[in-house]
């Protein structure tokens, strides 16, 4: 039974790159102590902000075996949209607004969970075809109690860099994972080393200094999770620094070193940037109402923060702007429905009048 399993395994890697995914890894389906007690360590230090999934589900979240005593193995799975160009090019252009490179294409959350169900139906077929016992399994992608990151580390395609992401020496910082817990016990992988070093570049690029100490984000601070989780008004603190992002910021990633050996060509197409959101005038972004908003972002990871949400990042972009046309549009939004639009326009006014 050994050599047919390890036949398949062979296999495996080469279904995952048919069906999209840059880089597969297999690690075995035990929890991690170490990564554990980090967790909840963060949480008891209220880093994860408003995020209580992350504290409802923190059992479950220690390993595979914690959710899923079944399991025998666990692939980790990762598709790259690593940008073809800087992705901090626009950091001085007021007018425009930044999007994250990962949310300026296709919403990887329908690409990468369709990819590993195809995966999945075959690693279940081809079980049966070679006369294997039956292969159960579970899928997941972002948004289940699962530690991806962690577990792409063990089954060695990256290791979690000091900015809490995952890089790879072939990928960079720009990969989407998934994962499938399986009870098929495949060989593991080695795991990954940790090829930091000395490096802090991603710690220095941090314009709200979101990082209390190498590999440890507080998320309360991070812009990402200001324009995208938060859902009240944006702390003053912050704002000034935000400056063009308006969905996510790329600054930790974009300054690793590592991604400089980024495959272009493994990027799949579903994340190539849209035009309309490469490089989106905050003018025309103000104009959104709700429908407005649904229309441009279908497809897209923006979607799910809604109209008000968005708006809100970006009247505090333009706030940051200088940009004096926008006054018209911001003021007419101080009297929007919502509160925090309408706190958020009114900050941004005033920084406009300044301007004049």
């Amino acid at each position: 039974m050994a050599t047919k399993i390890a036949e398949m395994q062979a296999d495996l890697r080469k279904e995952a790159g048919r069906l999209g995914f840059a880089t597969i890894g297999f690690a075995p389906a035990t929890d991690d102590p170490l990564r554990t007690r980090r967790l909840q360590e963060w949480l008891a230090a209220g880093h994860h902000g408003s995020m209580e999934w992350m504290e409802a589900r923190a059992d479950v979240r220690c390993g595979p075996q914690s959710m899923w005593p079944g399991a025998a193995s666990v692939l980790a799975l990762g598709m790259s949209y690593a940008p073809k160009g800087d992705p901090l090019a626009l950091a001085e252009e007021g007018q425009i607004a930044r999007i994250s490179t990962y949310a300026q294409g296709g919403d990887y959350h329908d690409t990468v969970k369709k990819a590993l169900k195809a995966l999945a139906r075959w690693l279940v077929a081809e079980a049966a075809r070679r006369g294997l016992p039956d292969a159960e399994l579970k899928v997941f992608v972002d948004t289940a109690p699962v530690m991806e990151k962690p577990l792409g580390e063990a089954a060695g395609i990256g290791w979690q860099g000091k900015h809490t992401n995952l890089v790879s020496r072939t990928h960079g910082s720009w990969l989407f994972l998934g994962a499938i817990y399986c009870t098929v016990p495949f060989t593991p992988d080695t795991h990954h080393p940790d090829r930091c070093g000395s490096c802090r570049a991603c710690q220095d690029a941090c314009p709200t200094d979101a990082f209390p100490q190498p590999y440890r984000l507080d998320a309360r601070r991070c812009i990402s999770y200001l324009t995208i989780e938060h859902k009240g008004p944006i702390p003053l603190e912050f704002r000034e620094a935000m400056g063009n992002r308006i969905y996510g910021c790329d600054d930790c990633l974009a300054v690793c070193p590592w991604n400089k050996f980024a495959d272009l060509a493994a990027r799949h197409k579903a994340f190539l940037p849209r035009a309309e959101l490469a490089a989106p005038a905050l003018a025309d972004l103000l104009e959104l109402d709700d429908a407005g908003f649904r229309q441009l972002f279908s497809g897209s990871p923006i979607k799910r923060i809604g109209r008000d949400r968005f708006v809100r990042n970006c009247l505090i972009a333009a706030g940051n702007s200088g940009d004096v046309s926008l006054l018209a549009r911001v003021s007419t939004l101080m009297a929007d429905a919502d509160s925090v639009v309408a706190e958020a326009a009114s900050w941004a006014a005033e920084r406009l009048t300044a301007a004049i």
